[in-house]
């Protein structure tokens, strides 16, 4: 089924998107075909005004109910040559339950990574609360970003080999292990390459921006009305600097540092003594709960029975497949969210009175997943690789993870071995957008953020409203939870209200926590909390 006729309203947008000589005249362009990446958008989005969105049933893979539509948009791989190679973006959608004189146009949502996909954002409105009330005025939009799921894939190595277990992850790795992952990582930036040569400098922040404007046109939208959350959350920051004219409503949730000395390097280490302090949470709370639990009073001895657990697994892999760097990327994520503060407790307590049986359904690998986990792999390392400039020398990560593990043992090093291809990377990387919109430039935004998150460290949400003027901050004080849409009704209203009725609660507001989790509850997480972000 074509997609709905263009309103009269936006029948002039091709116009106000692309030069008529540009539209009109592809041959009048430079002799070389390259052209300013601005002129590449405007001709890109332009087309897609023409074409729209082909709506349809979703295909099997996508794993969708009827109700939903999927489609299809076509963004040029390289900017400054928009009549060249193109990638498939795939979107989904829900249509607005409301009345059409209630309807807001068209949400499109990001859930982070980078190698996040939003295929699944249009579920969220049968979760109830603020999506379904939202979802009664919004088309709920979901894509999954160039190189994710089916939009043209990008795939660095063997799934099977990059997800099968048990591997270790020493505390304090010695020379041998650093050399034999240094070696890894090589391989990893070097099958990249040979996957993708001529794509791979085309992954970047600035493009899935791009790639963003040119879906709200094929979406028939004069101006966006986005929702990000995480690494969503930079790419809606730098899309308000390249096009603040089309920003209509604007929702950051989970704030990533812009600053350009933060993006890549120096967040990934801020970002292990951030996870540090919120792996303290929980250790302090399943002490509290010793009663439950039985892992220690204290933060510490809780700690000494995680150590435990870790040294048993390395001698005996659970289930076979679970060895400690399975266990730690695990328990990464009760930092991520609350709801598996006590499941996570259970399993670690099941372990250590001799059932592993709960700590390996936990963390055992999921080979049916393994496609989608080395994809989104691929395509974070593929886009922060190309962001910004890495060190290429061991001797800068040595010292530099070294001295943060010291600090923050927890995490530090699994995130340098996670993040060391960019020091082989086969392109030259990019410099930082200098994210910032002047008073005036944009609509009011709105930020959302808990000041214990680990995974975007609240002084993001602080600078970004610095650099985009006139943007508001609710702020989940004392809480740790990444992602704060949908959990805590006071922000829900805040959220609400803006989007809804596009108001602001001024340049700050604050709401208290949610209540921390009770042991032994079965919590149900949002679909992707703790997937899918920022890692």
């Amino acid at each position: 089924m074509r997609a709905a006729a263009i309103p009269s309203t936006v029948g002039a947008l091709a116009l106000t998107l692309a030069p008529a000589s540009m539209a009109a005249d592809r041959g009048a362009w430079p002799p070389s075909g390259r052209v300013p990446e601005s002129a590449g958008v405007k001709a890109a989005a332009a087309d897609a005004v023409d074409r729209g969105i082909e709506w349809g049933h979703c295909p099997p893979a996508e794993r969708l109910p009827s109700f939903i539509e999927c489609g299809t948009v076509s963004v040029p791989v390289d900017y400054a040559r928009p009549d060249g190679e193109q990638i498939h973006l795939t979107v989904s959608r829900a249509r607005a339950t409301g009345g059409s004189d209630q309807h807001l146009g068209a949400l499109v949502y990001n859930p982070g990574g980078p190698g996040g996909s939003a295929m699944k954002f249009p579920l969220y409105s049968k979760l109830g609360g603020l999506w379904k009330r939202l979802n009664a005025s919004y088309d709920f939009i979901g894509y999954a970003p160039r190189g994710v799921g089916r939009s043209d894939p990008l795939s660095c190595q063997d799934p099977a080999e990059f997800l099968k277990g048990p591997n270790h992850s020493p505390e304090r790795p010695g020379p041998e292990f650093k050399q034999a992952m240094k070696r890894k990582a090589a391989a990893y930036a070097a099958g990249c390459a040979k996957a993708q040569p001529d794509r791979l400098r085309h992954y970047t922040t600035p493009n899935n921006a791009r790639d963003l404007d040119v879906l709200r046109a094929a979406l028939g939208q004069r101006k966006l009305n986005y929702l990000g959350v995480s690494y969503g959350t930079y790419i809606g920051s730098v899309y308000a600097t390249l096009f603040p004219g089309h920003v209509r409503r604007l929702v950051l949730d989970s704030v990533v540092d812009p600053s350009p000395d933060s993006v890549w390097y120096q967040a990934n280490l801020d970002q292990n003594r951030a996870f540090e302090r919120r792996w303290t949470d929980w250790k302090s709370w399943v002490a509290r709960h010793h009663d439950t639990y039985h892992l220690g009073h204290t933060a510490q001895e809780v700690q000494r029975s995680f150590d435990a657990v870790r040294a048993a697994v390395d001698r005996r892999p659970a289930g076979g497949t679970v060895g400690s760097k399975e266990l730690i990327a695990t328990y990464l994520d009760t930092g991520y969210a609350d709801v598996t503060w006590a499941p996570y407790a259970q399993a670690l307590s099941d372990f250590r009175n001799g059932d592993p049986e709960p700590l390996v359904k936990l963390a055992a690998p999921k080979m049916e997943k393994a496609r989608s986990e080395e994809n989104g792999n691929a395509v974070y390392n593929a886009v922060e690789c190309q962001d910004a400039p890495w060190p290429r020398d061991w001797e800068r990560w040595e010292r530099d993870n070294t001295a943060t593990a010291a600090v923050a043992p927890f995490n530090t090093w699994e995130n340098a071995w996670m993040n060391l291809p960019c020091a082989y990377w086969k392109t030259q990387p990019d410099k930082p957008l200098d994210v910032g919109a002047d008073a005036g430039e944009l609509p009011d935004v709105l930020l959302v953020a808990a000041t214990r998150d680990a995974a975007t460290p609240y002084n993001g949400a602080l600078e970004t409203q610095r650099r985009l003027a006139g943007s508001a901050l609710v702020t989940e004080r004392g809480a740790g939870n990444h992602g704060v849409s949908g959990g805590n009704p006071c922000v829900d209203a805040h959220i609400e209200r803006y989007l809804l009725d596009g108001k602001t609660p001024g340049t700050h507001a604050e709401c208290a926590a949610r209540p921390e989790p009770k042991p032994g509850a079965r919590q149900r997480a949002l679909p992707g909390a703790g997937v899918g972000v920022l890692r």
